[in-house]
């Protein structure tokens, strides 16, 4: 028991400050988009508005699992329980049971996706990356296993071989922000999301790795005013390219940088899974929590101007 306390007591102590110093500012700005999101429902709303209202708000429920994300803690349920009922009481001072704040995440997982998509991204700069990261939902043995994504989640090959789940389409610009991102099957191929509403908020250069390759592609998008510069394959015949996109897609790997901390920071892959709007709710959360990252990974850019012509360096 007392072995239990200690460590306990040390895991407290280690959270990051992040959650002690902007709760407020994420409570805040999460609220003032439920007011607006719930004001345009109950305009189309169809029928007669709840009598009775939940002990905790929506705003408050994904303000807790934005911070689930943010904390570096694996399991939900230890950072519910041992945690926030504990040691944030002055913050959420009307914490409902463990197995009732589950249930009301369900009804959280719509007011995610779209505060996540308006209020989360970044804005296209010219010098965008692509890229999809595999999703696992559970270890290759198990497969035949798995119940909780039957008929869901699919199988798919990545550069680390076969896995099975989902896959995250992400679009970055060379500041370390999400301009963009979506969730397809495991067996989608790469180039289908940008073919169909990826690229609405992207212009300039897109730059991907040799998954994307595809002339009728790259004909489209360049219609569209996007310029897509991608590697070639070892049997493609050489083709010319200038020094400033042979550097830029060196650069490609910001946006695995930014993969790794949606993994290993923000925890948006484990296999831990119950339920589809539990998977929904961890991915969304994960890509919110990201944005509130203090420090991004990103390219500095900055021009130098001489007598004859200015150029451009990249560090």
């Amino acid at each position: 028991m007392y072995l239990k306390q200690l460590i306990t007591s040390q895991l407290t102590n280690n959270l990051p400050m992040i959650l002690k110093t902007q709760v407020t500012d994420i409570f805040c700005i999460v609220d003032e988009f439920m007011i607006e999101f719930q004001r345009t429902l109950d305009l189309n709303m169809i029928g007669h508005k709840p009598k009775r209202k939940p002990t905790m708000s929506t705003s408050e429920v994904m303000t807790i699992m934005i911070l689930f994300q943010l904390s570096g803690i694996r399991c939900f349920k230890w950072f519910y329980n041992q945690y926030l009922k504990k040691h944030m009481t002055d913050d959420f001072p009307n914490t409902v049971s463990y197995n009732r704040f589950v249930e009301l995440q369900k009804s959280a997982v719509l007011p995610m996706a779209l505060f996540a998509k308006t209020c989360c991204l970044g804005d296209c700069t010219g010098i965008s990356f692509v890229d999809s990261t595999p999703i696992r939902v559970c270890k290759n043995k198990r497969i035949f296993n798995h119940k909780v994504f039957d008929k869901i989640a699919t199988r798919g090959k990545s550069t680390m071989g076969y896995f099975y789940g989902f896959k995250l389409h992400l679009i970055t610009n060379e500041i370390g922000q999400i301009v963009d991102f979506q969730i397809t099957q495991a067996n989608v191929d790469d180039r289908t999301p940008l073919k169909e509403n990826l690229l609405k908020r992207i212009w300039g250069k897109l730059y991907g790795d040799k998954g994307y390759v595809s002339k009728k592609l790259a004909e489209v998008l360049f219609d569209d005013g996007i310029q897509l510069v991608t590697g070639i394959r070892k049997n493609m015949k050489n083709s010319l390219m200038s020094v400033y996109d042979k550097v830029m897609l060196r650069k490609r790997s910001i946006i695995e940088t930014i993969n790794d901390q949606l993994k290993n920071i923000c925890m948006i892959e484990h296999s831990r899974h119950r339920s589809f709007h539990n998977f929904l709710n961890n991915i969304l959360a994960g890509i919110i929590a990201y944005s509130f990252l203090p420090k991004k990974p990103s390219v500095k850019l900055y021009e130098f101007y001489n007598d004859n012509a200015s150029q451009l360096a990249l560090f």
